[in-house]
């Protein structure tokens, strides 16, 4: 059987009916939890949660550091709780998401905007010295999105959510590569799951404004995690796409968000691969969703995006992709990159 949540609801509301979800003895069975939230938001969902958790312990995340998931790990271990619920955005469901497994307990994931594919993923992304490691963790045994908190959030976050998801196109091309040039096995299984995510969001008239949207987004985000962990590792969600992520991230720290970037290294990727349907068809609902495009949409020079595609292949070591196939010199990279820029810039 695939993994899977055990519950999935995505509504206005959710965090609200939080109480309801605890009594499925799925989830717990004396109702001892605590309750994860961040800085920001921390007093709004503390308030919202008060009538049907009233008495539940509210732990708050610093930040989406190393240091404050451990933190919070002791704190859960102390307490011996029996799950653990984290409710925010991307950094505060992976610090999360990593306290759990520190103390041993399962951990409900309720997003509240979406940003990126983590909040499914068997992966945490967390800040440790001076860069953003991957850390493995068991995927969320609930997961909810409150579409009242989405629709309150920073509309470019939520927007990002689509450029997570449509890397998943590239990432699909670059484990195909590395089957067919290195023998890597593949699980069509987790392509299809990925390759589905994508597509269902691709061919979308609507946006962020209507919960139908929304509510696709959502769905595709957590298909895009679920695939991971039916793949066992990340490789039907990153390739190439966030090779440039992770590389941009440690040369330009706070130069986007996740997904604005992914999107970005995905168009960029097939172009290398000279894929002029693909890139098309990305580079318009980027385009569509008001998200980045070109290194400049970023606020990277092509020097600098160059910069960020040569040093991409070493911050996932083994992992075959388009820049490992290609092994461009830095000349030859500055030239794709400006023709790159050429031929999507509008």
């Amino acid at each position: 059987m695939l993994p899977a949540p055990l519950i999935m609801e995505v509504r206005r509301g959710a965090i609200a009916q939080l109480g309801a979800l605890l009594s499925d003895s799925r989830v717990a069975t004396s109702g001892r939890v605590a309750v994860a939230v961040g800085v920001s938001q921390g007093d709004k969902i503390a308030e919202v949660i008060a009538p049907t958790l009233g008495e539940a312990q509210v732990f708050r995340v610093a930040d989406g550091s190393v240091d404050a998931a451990v933190s919070l790990g002791a704190d859960l271990r102390k307490g011996a709780y029996e799950a653990v619920i984290g409710i925010g955005g991307g950094k505060t469901i992976d610090a999360t998401k990593y306290a759990a497994s520190l103390a041993g307990i399962p951990m409900v994931a309720v997003a509240t905007n979406l940003s990126h594919d983590g909040i499914c993923s068997p992966v945490a992304s967390l800040v440790h010295d001076g860069g953003k490691p991957s850390f493995g963790v068991p995927m969320p045994l609930a997961i909810m999105v409150d579409l009242d908190f989405v629709h309150g959030a920073p509309s470019a976050l939520v927007r990002a959510g689509v450029g997570d998801v449509l890397s998943n196109l590239s990432a699909i091309e670059d484990w195909q590569l590395g089957n067919a040039e290195r023998g890597e096995p593949i699980d069509g299984v987790a392509v299809s799951m990925a390759r589905t995510a994508a597509e269902a969001v691709v061919g979308r008239s609507d946006s962020i404004e209507s919960d139908g949207f929304l509510t696709v987004l959502a769905e595709s985000l957590v298909l895009s995690g679920m695939a991971m962990v039916v793949a066992g590792s990340s490789r039907p969600s990153s390739g190439g796409d966030h090779e440039i992520l992770h590389a941009v991230d440690q040369l330009f720290p706070g130069t986007s968000n996740h997904g604005e970037i992914a999107g970005v290294g995905a168009a960029f990727c097939f172009f290398l691969r000279e894929d002029s349907r693909r890139l098309d068809q990305i580079t318009d609902c980027l385009r569509q969703h008001a998200l980045p495009v070109t290194p400049g949409d970023l606020g990277l020079t092509v020097d600098q995006f160059t910069d960020a595609v040569m040093l991409a292949p070493s911050t996932r070591p083994g992992r075959y992709t388009i820049l490992e196939h290609l092994r461009l010199s830095e000349t030859e990279v500055k030239t794709r990159v400006e023709g790159y820029v050429r031929a999507v810039g509008r």
